[in-house]
């Protein structure tokens, strides 16, 4: 039990709630289901899961919001799960800190499959970093004018200051790192970051590169229209 991988559920329709639930433990999650979003709050802070799955219409505390309370708290992943792929839930639970959605109605091997890549993206957040990529400024550490990049560490600085990434954004930040100049389209960091072998929405890249650029500077990523986005050396 305690090598299981904890999920904290929160949903309010009972029947998408039991099924799904049953259906992460088949696969072999422990799971802590909650019907609205103070309990949900209340039942992470009391276990400390190791992922979280909010749906945005909860009662009580809207999953968005709730996200929002979590990321402040914690870097654990969160995905949101939206019944609607064209909802501006959707943008806004990514802006609140969500790493990933998935859109109801959806299939129980394809959540499971997307729980997986997103832990895997956490329990490995570290990336390979080419050689010569950019100026060192001593072992793993990348320079790129005021912000630097410790990617033995995965710690970064910006003018000397720390700057708090999430896993994903850290990943992100690593592509880029790693082919400063380079313009890297929106597929291959949905393939790279996202561990999207089958493609996926584009807006989970825009709205990352968004936080990302809030956190390391809006000038330090480039818009390359029509291609996708490179980091300026």
């Amino acid at each position: 039990m305690a090598d299981q991988t904890h999920v904290l559920f929160v949903e309010d329709d009972d029947v998408i709630r039991e099924a799904t639930q049953l259906a992460l433990e088949r696969d072999g999650f422990a799971v802590t289901a909650m019907p609205d979003g103070l309990s949900g709050l209340e039942a992470f802070r009391a276990d400390r899961p190791d992922i979280a799955l909010l749906d945005v219409m909860v009662p009580g505390l809207d999953g968005v919001s709730l996200c929002r309370r979590i990321r402040d708290e914690s870097t654990v992943p969160v995905i949101m799960l939206s019944a609607r792929a064209d909802s501006i839930d959707v943008v806004l639970g990514l802006e609140a800190g969500a790493d990933d959605y998935v859109t109801k109605p959806f299939d129980g091997a394809v959540l499971v499959a997307r729980i997986r890549a997103v832990l895997r993206r956490f329990g490995h957040a570290g990336g390979s970093v080419q050689d010569g990529s950019a100026s060192e400024a001593g072992g793993g550490t990348l320079t790129f004018g005021d912000l630097e990049v410790d990617t033995d560490g995965m710690e970064v600085r910006r003018a000397g200051r720390p700057v708090a990434l999430t896993p994903t954004e850290m990943r992100l930040l690593l592509e880029f790192s790693s082919a400063p100049g380079t313009v890297l389209s929106r597929d291959k960091l949905l393939e790279r970051v996202w561990d999207y072998g089958w493609g996926g929405d584009t807006r989970v890249v825009d709205v990352h590169v968004q936080r990302l650029r809030q956190k390391i500077g809006q000038d330090r990523i480039e818009t390359v229209r029509g291609f996708g986005y490179k980091l300026k050396a």
